[in-house]
């Protein structure tokens, strides 16, 4: 594991995309003590400050340091991500685990897969926030199971070719019972193109959230997260373009910066994928 992990980092793509994903968790992390101002403190005196040395960013409509905003909404705008997507990871995983393990799953659990996928990604999450009500927590649930579909159909592709291997054969053999084989020989075995879709699913449940907070769904518009800070400049777009701007810019940073780690890891656990 260490040698792979020293080959992956020999490509300054990887370190880069590393770097720039590690700052912003220590930034998301660090925020009570490095944000220069309270992210929620009002002061009308100074709205719409265009960037300064007082205040990096500017200021918004109501006189909130962006800066501040920004280091506090990485708060919750990387709790969604890693929440939603293990939420996907955990439940999507073990349901293609089964529908590929078992043949007498694997029909009408595809099916309800299916149903789901048939359903766009952000519809769904409108519709679960609008049963389950606003918040964190509904918002991370809502998130978490829009993509769970995926999971299961990626997780089940990587488990079909593997029930009938020669070392699961031989498992049965010696009398392993099917959640030990499940668990010692299956599952590692498929959890390489698992984990290059939890990298990319971290940029997409990071944006979904940002959506639906930008239409005004999901969490309290005060709170410092990026898509809501992005929806409130709209108003401000000609006097105060740096309202939307930088949180719209913080957004695909990080999204980009999640889909081609993914890419890279991707083409670093299967080189036949490189092009």
């Amino acid at each position: 594991m260490k040698k792979a992990f020293r080959k992956f980092l020999r490509n300054p793509v990887n370190v880069i995309l590393l770097v720039v994903l590690l700052i912003f968790v220590l930034l998301a992390v660090l925020a009570p003590w490095v944000a220069p101002y309270d992210p929620y403190e009002v002061n009308m005196r100074n709205r719409f400050q265009m960037p300064s040395t007082d205040h990096w960013l500017g200021t918004d409509e109501a006189g909130r340091d962006i800066l501040s905003r920004i280091l506090y909404g990485a708060r919750i705008s990387l709790t969604i991500g890693l929440v939603s997507t293990g939420i996907a990871f955990v439940v999507g995983g073990f349901l293609g685990l089964l529908a590929g393990y078992y043949p007498a799953l694997d029909n009408p659990v595809m099916r309800v897969m299916d149903i789901l996928l048939a359903i766009p990604t952000i519809l769904l999450a409108i519709a679960i926030v609008a049963a389950l009500g606003p918040g964190l927590y509904n918002l991370m649930i809502a998130i978490g199971i829009g993509i769970v579909p995926t999971f299961a159909r990626i997780t089940r592709s990587a488990v079909l070719p593997l029930r009938s291997a020669d070392f699961v054969d031989a498992a049965r053999a010696i009398g392993a019972n099917d959640p030990y084989i499940l668990r010692r020989s299956v599952a590692p075995n498929a959890v390489a193109p698992i984990l290059v879709y939890a990298t990319l699913s971290l940029g997409t449940a990071v944006l979904s959230a940002a959506i639906l907070n930008f239409l005004g769904i999901g969490l309290d518009p005060v709170l410092p997260e990026w898509g809501a800070m992005a929806s409130a400049g709209r108003n401000y777009l000609r006097q105060a373009p740096h309202i939307t701007f930088v949180p719209s810019l913080t957004i695909f940073l990080v999204v980009i910066s999640f889909n081609l780690l993914g890419d890279q890891l991707r083409d670093f656990l299967d080189p036949k994928q490189k092009t």
